[in-house]
C-alpha cells in the first residue's frame, strides 16, 4: 500500500465504489459508564448516489440516543453563511498572492494541473495554497461523481433532525478552517503530496476504502501509521488535525455521557490509535466495545 499523505486522509477519507452503503457493515462502538449507554461512529464526508441511506443499526442508535454529536453542523448554515464566514481564512493578505506563497516549481505544477484541465490559474491568485488544493480535490471527486450530498455525515444529521434529536457541535466552521492555517509554512510539502495522491487516486484509496466500508479496522490502523510518519510536518499534521481536537473533544464530552445517551459522529481516523478517541475515552473510565 502507497503511503497516503495525511493532508489527504484528512481531506478526501471520502471516495466509494459500489454496493449501495446500506448493505455495509462500517463499525460502531457502544461507550458506557455509570448506566449510561452511548455510540461512537467513525464516518466519512461524501459519496456518490449508492450511499444513499445508512445502515439500520446506525439508525438504531441515532434513534436510541438523546442527542447526535458532529464535529460541526454545516446544514445549519445557508450558502452564503458559509461562504462569508470561510472567506477570511481562505484569503491572502496585504498583496501576498498564490505565487508569492509558493516556490516557483510548486506553482508552476499547480498551473499545469489547471491548464490540463482549461482553467487559468490567475483565478486562485489570491486564495492561499491549501484552499486552492481543497479546489483540486472537489474538482476531482465531481467529476467522479462524488459530493457530500451522500455524505455520512449529513446522512446522520438528516436522521438526527428528522428524528427531533438534538444536535451538539464539537466545533465551529472558523475552526476547523483555522486548522490550516498553521500547516501553511509547509505549502509546497502539501502541493507535491497533493499532485503526487493526485495521480494514484484510484489506487492508493481501494484499499482504504474497502476496508472502512467493511469496518476493518487494521486497514484504517495502518493508513495512520503510514500517513503520521516521524517527520516535522508528519507529526505536525498528526497533532494539529488528530491529536489536539481529539482531547479537546474528550474534555466536551466526558460529563454530557455521564448525564445523556449520545450519538458521537465525527472522522473515522480520530477513533483508533494511543491518542484516538476510542483509548481516550477509556482512560476516562468509559467501556467501550464494538457492536
Amino acid at each position: 500500500m502507497k503511503k497516503l499523505t495525511a493532508f489527504w486522509l484528512f481531506c478526501l477519507f471520502i471516495i466509494f465504489t459500489q454496493p449501495a452503503f446500506a448493505e455495509l457493515t462500517p463499525a460502531l462502538w457502544q461507550v458506557e459508564k455509570q448506566g449510561k449507554t452511548s455510540y461512537l461512529f467513525g464516518t466519512v464526508h461524501v459519496g456518490d448516489t449508492s450511499m444513499k441511506g445508512l445502515p439500520q443499526k446506525i439508525e438504531k442508535a441515532i434513534s436510541n440516543s438523546d442527542a447526535v454529536v458532529v464535529e460541526v453542523d454545516l446544514t445549519a448554515l445557508s450558502a452564503v453563511q458559509i461562504q462569508q464566514r470561510s472567506m477570511p481564512f481562505l484569503m491572502l493578505q496585504n498583496g501576498r498572492t498564490l505565487d508569492s506563497e509558493l516556490s516557483p516549481q510548486s506553482y508552476q505544477k499547480l498551473d499545469q494541473y489547471f491548464g490540463e484541465k482549461n482553467i487559468n490559474i490567475k483565478m486562485f491568485s489570491s486564495l492561499k495554497p491549501w484552499a486552492v488544493l481543497l479546489t483540486m480535490m472537489q474538482i476531482e471527486l465531481q467529476n467522479a461523481g462524488y459530493s457530500d450530498e451522500f455524505g455520512i455525515d449529513k446522512q446522520v444529521l438528516a436522521s438526527a433532525k428528522q428524528k427531533n434529536k438534538a444536535i451538539i457541535e464539537l466545533e465551529s466552521l472558523e475552526q476547523q478552517l483555522e486548522m490550516f492555517t498553521v500547516l501553511e509554512e509547509h505549502s509546497d510539502l502539501m502541493v507535491a503530496d497533493t499532485l503526487r495522491q493526485l495521480n494514484q487516486f484510484d489506487e492508493s484509496f481501494l484499499r482504504l476504502i474497502n476496508g472502512w466500508k467493511k469496518g476493518e479496522t487494521s486497514v484504517l490502523t495502518e493508513a495512520y501509521e503510514q500517513s503520521f510518519d516521524d517527520s516535522e510536518y508528519g507529526q505536525l499534521n498528526e497533532h494539529v488535525l488528530l491529536i489536539e481536537r481529539n482531547h479537546k473533544w474528550i474534555k466536551q464530552l466526558e460529563k454530557t455521557l455521564q448525564k445523556q445517551s449520545l450519538f458521537i459522529a465525527v472522522g473515522a481516523l480520530h477513533l483508533g490509535e494511543e491518542n484516538g478517541l476510542i483509548k481516550l475515552l477509556q482512560a476516562q473510565g468509559f467501556k467501550v466495545s464494538r457492536i
